[in-house]
């Protein structure tokens, strides 16, 4: 992963952090049940952009670089699991 990109993953999650952690406290205190929800809703929203900048740095780089090598088992390696992790991700 490019150092850019894990920079600014990291930065997204420790905000994810303190969401979850402020989601926690929020039942802790009995708060609104609509509120809370939507407070869960803007995490994954958060951890969905997450999982697609990490996607597009795999894409632009070990994707990229199998398909640049000629090796064709690699290739068919990389697209598999990008398949694999695409569809699990749409469950």
């Amino acid at each position: 992963m490019r150092n850019d990109i894990k920079t600014s993953c990291a930065k997204r999650l420790t905000r994810i952090e303190g969401q979850v952690r402020g989601i926690s406290r929020m039942v802790a205190e009995d708060r609104y049940c609509i509120d809370i929800v939507t407070q869960i809703a803007a995490v994954r929203a958060a951890l969905r952009r997450v999982e697609e900048e990490i996607l597009r740095d795999h894409v632009s780089h070990c994707v990229e670089h199998a398909i640049a090598s000629g090796n064709k088992a690699d290739q068919r390696r990389k697209i598999e699991e990008l398949m694999a992790v695409v569809s699990r991700a749409d469950r």
